[in-house]
């Protein structure tokens, strides 16, 4: 890894999602891109066609996109959870909030596969970051931009 690039990483899941989006994008939306723009090339003036310009960058949006996954496919880590107790990314850790005895349930995950609706947070989170190689039973201290909070490790898996 070269110096200043960050760890991608994925699970296995969303390495297979990340795959079928770029098949879906190669496939079928690339196809479609390039049709679009010959039907807008066949309507004449290119310099005020609305129609073209506008495929066009579809079609720059949509290049950008699957340089962005195949990259991320090439240099991601695939994670596996390895059972030894210890947080780490592919994680699933239930933790207490100290103020309200709020229990919640997170899987921690790369960056790319963040989903705070479905409880997915970034290893890079604050949360990630203060319990990351912390065991259940351990309480630590969360820094967070509105100010630092404590909570348990109540579960590990």
């Amino acid at each position: 890894m070269k110096k200043g690039e960050k760890e991608i990483y994925l699970t296995s899941e969303g390495f297979l999602k990340l795959e079928e989006e770029l098949d879906d994008l190669k496939k079928v939306k690339r196809p479609e891109i390039v049709n679009a723009i010959k039907e807008a090339r066949a309507l004449g003036d290119l310099s005020e066609n609305a129609e073209y310009h506008s495929a066009r960058d579809n079609q720059a949006k949509l290049e950008a996109r699957i340089k962005e996954i195949e990259y991320t496919l090439e240099h991601a880590t695939i994670i596996e959870n390895n059972n030894d107790g210890k947080v780490r990314v592919g994680s699933v850790v239930t933790i207490k909030y100290a103020d309200d005895d709020e229990e919640e349930e997170y899987t921690i995950v790369g960056t790319n596969e963040a989903d705070p609706f479905a409880n997915k947070i970034s290893n890079e989170s604050p949360i990630a970051i203060a319990i990351m190689g912390k065991n259940a039973g351990d309480k630590v201290s969360v820094e967070s931009p509105n100010g630092s909070f404590d909570l348990e490790i109540l579960k590990v898996a």
